[in-house]
């Protein structure tokens, strides 16, 4: 795992260290010196910790003017036993829905394992961007991930699955990945 680094390719566009509204402002980095860690294993250290134990992240990307961010994660999205929406939404939703973001593509393709507690946080997360005219859309998940997220019956908060799933991220830049996830979202909302 130590070997997975966030991708890296649209630092010309946007590093949330430097920007002033993100939540990891100033955040330091080092490239030698491995210190987080899921359960055993250590990951690269260029991944944020944002409370959770297991799940870590990254901001790939964030237009406040456009209202969207590009959010990619590593490990295990664990609520039962760590309460990582809780963490989520508190330390860094939150934020950035204050700056005018409502429109999250969160990336999933690292994420190995979800285990449910109860929707609360996910009911109000979808509250909030529902109000706000956005939406939450997760891509690249897992196949099991998927149907653990249905199986709890949270799948309605997000959109998921499908093209979704097939997206070849890495070939676009920032704009053209919301564009494309945006015309998917409201041709399933339009639905």
């Amino acid at each position: 795992m130590h070997d997975i680094e966030p991708y890296y390719n649209w630092r010309g566009y946007y590093v949330a260290s430097e920007d002033p509204y993100s939540p990891f402002f100033e955040r330091e980095y080092s490239e030698f010196e491995f210190t987080s860690k899921i359960y055993n294993y250590y990951i690269h250290p260029q991944w944020d910790s944002f409370g959770s134990q297991t799940l870590f992240m990254k901001i790939l990307y964030c237009h406040y003017e456009q209202g969207f961010a590009v959010i990619e994660f590593i490990g295990e999205w664990n609520d039962l036993l760590y309460n990582d929406i809780m963490f989520l939404k508190r330390e860094v939703i939150e934020t950035m829905m204050d700056q005018g973001v409502s429109k999250f593509i969160l990336i999933g393709e690292n994420v190995l394992n979800f285990h449910f507690s109860d929707d609360s946080y996910y009911e109000e997360w979808f509250e909030d961007v529902n109000d706000r005219d956005g939406w939450i859309a997760l891509m690249n998940i897992r196949d099991h991930v998927q149907e653990d997220i249905s199986s709890a019956n949270i799948d309605s908060y997000f959109v998921l699955g499908g093209k979704l799933n097939e997206m070849k991220w890495r070939t676009m830049n920032p704009d053209q990945l919301f564009e494309s996830v945006e015309r998917h979202v409201m041709r399933r909302l339009a639905m």
